[in-house]
């Protein structure tokens, strides 16, 4: 059966996690881009480098990397734990934080580019990246790929400790939730919980629905919606699971 997940975060630290994770799985899947797609790579950076600096996201990272250690350091003490699973992720949790400190503002040499900055100026403007408008983007477009390549994997490369240490967070959070049945009746659902970070729901597609969530941290409400209102689906009694992570 094919299946969709649908996410949702409960607070705003996830919900710019999240954000920034979409974000920089732009950058990796179109940073081979031809002429005609160029502008979806350099759309996903400024709008990253957007992110970047109008949060701390590099102090508010490094605090919950090191929140999960911790947490981690005491799940070492529970009898019957992978213990070398739990080493392996507090030693990266560690590398990631000390390559953290290392760096200065996070980012900065790519907001310091005066390349990358002209065509982030010009993206604010409908139809802002004509020729005329850019004819140094426009050249840059024609020289070899291979130079081109060369120059993005420099400008990724001050995004990597971010791209790895996000990802390995974000894949901890996503496991300590386990999906669970349940049936939406009624055209409500709601559920209290503990402190949940995010909630995800695993639905068939052939339901042809999607969630719309109201709520935050313990407390929220799900209701399933047709995606075309002449679609003929009953969402009077849908079965769906639950992972609150």
């Amino acid at each position: 059966m094919n299946n969709i997940i649908f996410e949702h975060p409960l607070n705003e630290k996830m919900r710019t996690w999240l954000r920034v994770e979409f974000l920089l799985n732009q950058l990796n899947v179109h940073c081979h881009f031809n002429d005609n797609s160029a502008l979806i790579f350099f759309h996903a950076l400024s709008e990253l480098l957007e992110i970047i600096e109008r949060n701390d996201i590099k102090g508010d990272l490094v605090k919950e990397l090191e929140s999960q250690k911790q947490k981690l350091i005491l799940w070492l003490n529970v009898e019957g734990v992978d213990h070398d699973l739990l080493n392996d992720l507090i030693h990266q949790f560690d590398d990631f934080i000390a390559q953290f400190n290392a760096i200065g503002r996070l980012g900065q040499p790519l907001k310091d580019d005066r390349f990358i900055t002209a065509i982030r100026q010009r993206l604010m403007i409908p139809g802002g990246c004509c020729s005329f408008d850019l004819p140094s983007f426009h050249l840059w477009l024609r020289i070899s790929q291979e130079r081109r390549y060369n120059q993005i994997k420099n400008w990724l490369q001050h995004l990597s400790i971010l791209d790895k240490s996000l990802t390995c967070y974000m894949q901890l959070i996503r496991r300590l939730g386990e999906f669970r049945p349940f049936v939406y009746t009624n055209n409500f659902f709601q559920e209290t919980n503990g402190d949940v970070n995010l909630i995800r729901i695993r639905i068939s597609l052939d339901k042809n629905v999607y969630p719309q969530v109201s709520g935050h941290l313990s407390r929220y409400s799900i209701r399933f919606l047709a995606l075309e209102n002449y679609d003929n689906v009953n969402t009077d009694e849908i079965e769906f699971e639950l992972a609150c992570c």
